[in-house]
């Protein structure tokens, strides 16, 4: 079993309530291989919600009080992304996943690039909240671009 990002099988979930929809892992789910997450949801983040990225650091920095989540208003959404990573890690330990397919550049899914925290559409080396904390409790992370096969 595999955790994914409920975006990537069609669950408007993103910031702006769309998708990134990928029929090959539409073909995994429907075989009963992957289990969908939003980790952005599960902390308690509306559909849609106003964008966020980490600001001083990556999603490690974010899982040791060193930096923050903050979304495009100024607000501090710190909180809701480390409990939707909480959360996506114990649904990923409860079925038994020992891999994750999540979404590229996402401050909580983003794996290897996320957007830098200027809301510029750049980018920085660095991982999510999420894919930080699955990582750090053994499971393996691969990001899935968007419109990208797997």
């Amino acid at each position: 079993m595999k955790l994914v990002s409920a975006c990537l099988l069609g669950v408007n979930c993103n910031f702006e309530a769309k998708n990134w929809l990928n029929p090959e892992l539409r073909e995994e789910f429907l075989r009963g291989e992957l289990f969908p997450v939003c980790p952005e949801v599960l902390g308690g983040l509306s559909v849609p919600r106003v964008p966020a990225e980490i600001v001083g650091g990556d999603g490690w920095d974010v899982l040791e009080g060193k930096a923050k989540v903050m979304n495009m208003e100024g607000v501090d959404v710190t909180v809701q992304f480390v409990e939707g990573a909480k959360l996506a890690l114990q649904i990923g330990q409860a079925v038994g996943a020992k891999e994750a397919l999540l979404i590229e550049k996402s401050p909580s899914c983003g794996c290897g690039k996320i957007f830098d925290g200027t809301f510029k559409e750049k980018f920085k080396a660095g991982d999510g909240v999420t894919a930080a904390l699955l990582k750090k409790n053994g499971l393996k992370v691969s990001c899935v671009k968007a419109g990208e096969k797997v």
